[in-house]
Order: C-alpha cells, then structure tokens, then sequence
C-alpha cells in the first residue's frame, strides 16, 4: 500500500521542485496586489506544513531548520521578516531531505491513530497519521497553484 503512496508523494513533490527550478530567484519576493505572500513564502510553507502534518501531529521532532519555521509558518507574511530568508538553494534541499525522511517513517506508522486528534485552520478534523499524510499532498498542490498564479503576475 505505502509504495502508491510513496509513489504519489514524490510525483508531486517532483511537480514542485521542477517548477521551483523554473521560476527565477530574483522574481521570488514580489507580492502581487490582493496577495499575502510570495512565491519564496509559498515554497518555504510547503515544507512547514508537510514537516508538522507527517512528524508534528506524531509528537516527533521537527527536522526543519527552525528558520524555516519563524519565516514560514501558518499566519507570517514576508511583510513581517527580519533578516534574509532561505534561498532557493536551501529550500530546495530542504524540500528533498524531507521526501526521503516521510519515506522512511511513514510505513511504518500508515495506520496509527494520532496521538491527539489534529484540526486544521478549515476545522478539518484528523484522527490518523495516514489522514494528515494524504492531507498533505493537497494542500502542497494548493500552494503550487498560488505559485503559478503569483508567477504569472511577476513575470
């Protein structure tokens, strides 16, 4: 069963690494109009987001630079960041490094329930890792559609 998963995980993944290798670096910070956030933003919380929905709700450690966390989390803006952001040299890494860390966890853990139901911020309740694991591919492809909508903006 986990190997159509795994197989699921890293094609969308996949999706998301080619289009982050397309995109120029230097049209990254630009916020449309109507936006929150940039392309950089929506990269980087791709990671947060996958790293709290496959280790967080299982009470594990967070692998993620915690940078990654303080510019990137749920509710920041890139209006509100002190200091420089990751590169794309560093998301990217980053965005690999975890696709091989969920490979290794997550068949093992498929149908254990969470150690406290998770709710998200769409009041979506999650009772079981596998729940918050399929969960996550959909809200990384919501976050490609923002880049690609963001991108044709700045472009």
């Amino acid at each position: 069963m986990y190997e159509h998963i795994s197989i699921h995980m890293k094609q969308v993944r996949g999706i998301t690494l080619n289009s982050l290798e397309k995109i120029p670096e230097e049209l990254a910070d630009h916020i449309p109009e109507t936006y929150r956030n940039n392309i950089r933003w929506n990269f980087g919380h791709i990671i947060v987001v996958q790293e709290k929905l496959i280790f967080g709700v299982m009470n594990e450690k967070l692998e993620i630079p915690t940078t990654f966390i303080e510019y990137f989390k749920p509710g920041t803006s890139p209006n509100e960041w002190k200091g420089t952001p990751p590169s794309f040299n560093e998301i990217v890494k980053e965005l690999t490094l975890q696709i091989d860390r969920i490979d290794n966890y997550a068949p093992y853990h498929l149908e254990e329930t969470l150690p406290t139901p998770f709710i998200n911020s769409s009041k979506m309740r999650f009772d079981t890792f596998s729940e918050t694991l399929l969960f996550s591919f959909y809200h990384e492809a919501l976050h490609m559609e923002t880049i690609k909508r963001i991108y044709r903006l700045v472009k």
